[in-house]
């Protein structure tokens, strides 16, 4: 969830054709329209998904006092969920993931909280001015216990966790990334992105509010790194940021990816009023996603998608940067395909709170975007994607956190969009990214009553407009063949995915087969297969779906797969070499040449793996 601080948004006035989408949105018949509304009985509608558990929220967090006790993002580790609050976090024990158990609630009060986990160190994002250095409650009386940054806990006995270092920024810490050293395993660094202005240097020395971008005393125009050696994390500290934004202004490439002039942009976004001595550029990132494996960071920068080379974690540098102010103004999070040669962007219009997957709302903001990149990196913008459902005017919903399902042969991307709930977007095509699955539930709150329009209740002497409650999924990721979802105000879904028609057997049990020890979405980890037979038939599934491959070779491929699993030893890798050979013969062909190409790769792979 964001709050717009000081940013400058532009809202250009070219009027030309929107960039193409495949989707119709919102589609009108939509299982998830209309659903009951009911805090803890709503409706329900999913498909390509199951719940497998609901966990409420543990007994110190549950109340709906606007955000003060919401939950926020999720971090795995071995059998632990750790599932941030504004007020704190749990740690939830899931070796029976059909029947969570707590095992701690550390209240701290921590703003949104965003977590990462390392081992044993769990870090917590701190922003804004009620954060003490002590966890407590009831405000900060004296600046000198003010906490704005990271915190960092000791989870060795994860029944009793201990903050062991407060590591304080100029800025606070929104939400944070962990890059891993690519030379030392004992050291981490913390890629922070702050939201605030910076502090006074009364209550942190050294910082400093500026207007120039490229001035190194500057505390504004950067992302905050932290280095923290893991023997010794209590002394961790701040060193010289990431200055990733000079040279860039608000600008944007309307030439080719904005839309008509349409009032519905400034619905859920107010306008601030421009300081004529700042630049019109980006300042500061909402998110930055790690893709260590590839030496990439994805940085969302309201305005502007950033990557940068974090080759060296100490000394990046940018890359490339994307613009689309008219349709794409509050960039948020990011992800990569598991190749590394396309992004997601996603879009929080309206901070989070509103409800911006109403019928009247645009596809071209509160969704995601796709993006390629080049074999330069220079990023390319596809098409946008927006959840299909018409949600109710009760539900704040918009594009929010996720991750990759790594099913071999697809780009799939599972994210929660608040009251929206869960869904699951196949972007394998960047120009036609399409919906395979979802888990929704009805609006918390039942609709305004007939009777009592909004307009005349608001209007009425002493009366305050109605405040629906926040809730819905902040961010849903697959680990270890399940997808966790973190309800900001019910709880805790952990679902799992079903076989339809646009999602194989084959796939989802390929899927499983890719395990993490830690997963911290924003530090994506690279994803590989063991050779194994449903890898093979997961691609002949997407070959067969996609009428890639003759019906008959695809018959005749599923009976030779069959045989040879039938074989052992020896006899199974003759067999398997021989099926690879014919299907080298169908490559030239094929309408999918390329995923036969990968197929047959794959079935030698097994073939040697068989020996």
């Amino acid at each position: 969830m964001r709050v717009m601080r000081g940013l400058i948004l532009l809202f250009a006035t070219a009027v030309v054709p929107t960039l193409a989408s495949a989707q119709t949105y919102p589609s009108k018949s939509d299982p998830r329209n209309n659903l009951k509304s009911g805090r803890l009985d709503a409706g329900v509608a999913a498909s390509n998904m199951k719940l497998l558990s609901f966990t409420p929220k543990p007994a110190q967090f549950d109340t709906v006092r606007g955000l003060t006790f919401v939950n926020s993002d999720l971090a795995f580790g071995t059998h632990y969920v750790y599932q941030a609050n504004f007020a704190g976090f749990s740690i939830w024990d899931i070796t029976d993931p059909a029947k969570p158990t707590m095992t701690a609630v550390v209240q701290c009060i921590t703003s949104q909280g965003d977590p990462s986990i390392y081992g044993n160190l769990l870090f917590i994002s701190a922003e804004g001015a009620g954060n003490r250095n002590d966890c407590g409650s009831g405000g900060v009386q004296d600046p000198k216990d003010h906490m704005a940054g990271v915190r960092i806990f000791d989870v060795s006995n994860p029944k009793a966790p201990k903050l062991v270092k407060n590591v304080q920024t100029c800025k606070g810490s929104h939400t944070h990334t962990i890059v891993p050293s690519p030379t030392d395993p004992r050291t981490i660094y913390i890629y922070v992105s702050g939201q605030q202005a910076a502090r006074p240097e009364t209550e942190l020395a050294g910082c400093k509010n500026g207007s120039d971008p490229a001035d190194p005393t500057n505390s504004l125009f950067q992302l905050d790194i932290i280095k923290v050696q893991l023997d010794r994390p209590e002394q961790a500290k701040v060193i010289p940021g990431a200055r990733i934004f000079t040279g860039l202004d608000g600008a944007s490439e309307c030439m080719r990816f904005c839309a008509p002039t349409d009032a519905r942009r400034a619905a859920g976004r107010a306008r601030p009023v421009a300081d004529p001595t700042m630049p019109t550029g980006p300042r500061n990132c909402h998110d930055v996603t790690a893709y260590p494996a590839m030496n990439l960071l994805a940085a969302s920068c309201s305005t502007h998608s950033i990557l940068v080379d974090i080759s060296n974690p100490e000394k990046p540098f940018r890359i490339s940067a994307l613009a689309d102010t008219n349709n794409y103004q509050g960039r948020h999070t990011a992800a990569f395909s598991n190749d590394g040669k396309k992004l997601i962007q996603t879009d929080e219009w309206g901070g989070g709170t509103g409800p911006m997957c109403q019928a009247s709302s645009m596809i071209e903001l509160g969704g995601n975007t796709v993006i390629s990149l080049d074999a330069k990196k220079k990023q390319n913008q596809r098409a946008y994607f927006k959840l299909p459902s018409a949600q109710t005017a009760e539900e704040n919903c918009v594009s929010h956190n996720g991750g990759i399902i790594p099913v071999p042969g697809r780009d799939l991307y599972v994210q929660g969009w608040y009251q929206g709930g869960v869904n699951i977007m196949d972007f394998t095509d960047p120009d036609k990214a399409i919906e395979i699955g979802y888990f929704d539930r009805g609006p918390i709150d039942p609709p305004q009553p007939v009777d009592v329009p909004a307009a005349a209740a608001s209007a009425a002497p002493g009366a305050r407009p109605r405040s629906n409650t926040i809730g819905g999924s902040w961010g849903a990721y697959y680990w270890n063949g399940l997808i966790f979802s973190s309800e900001l105000d019910r709880g805790m879904d952990i679902l799992e995915l079903t076989p339809s028609a646009q999602l194989s057997a084959n796939e989802i049990a390929a899927a499983k087969l890719v395990t993490f020890t830690d997963y911290n979405p924003q530090s994506q980890p690279k994803m590989t297969w063991p050779a194994a037979f449903v890898v093979v038939r997961s691609y002949l599934d997407q070959l067969v779906r996609g009428n890639g491959l003759a019906s008959d070779r695809t018959t005749a491929i599923y009976a030779a797969l069959d045989a040879a699993e039938m074989k052992s030893g020896l006899a199974r890798a003759t067999a398997l070499n021989a099926l690879a050979l014919q299907v080298d013969k169908d490559i030239a062909g094929a309408k999918d040449g390329a995923r036969v190409k990968t197929m047959a790769g794959e079935i030698r792979r097994l073939a040697a793996a068989s020996k």
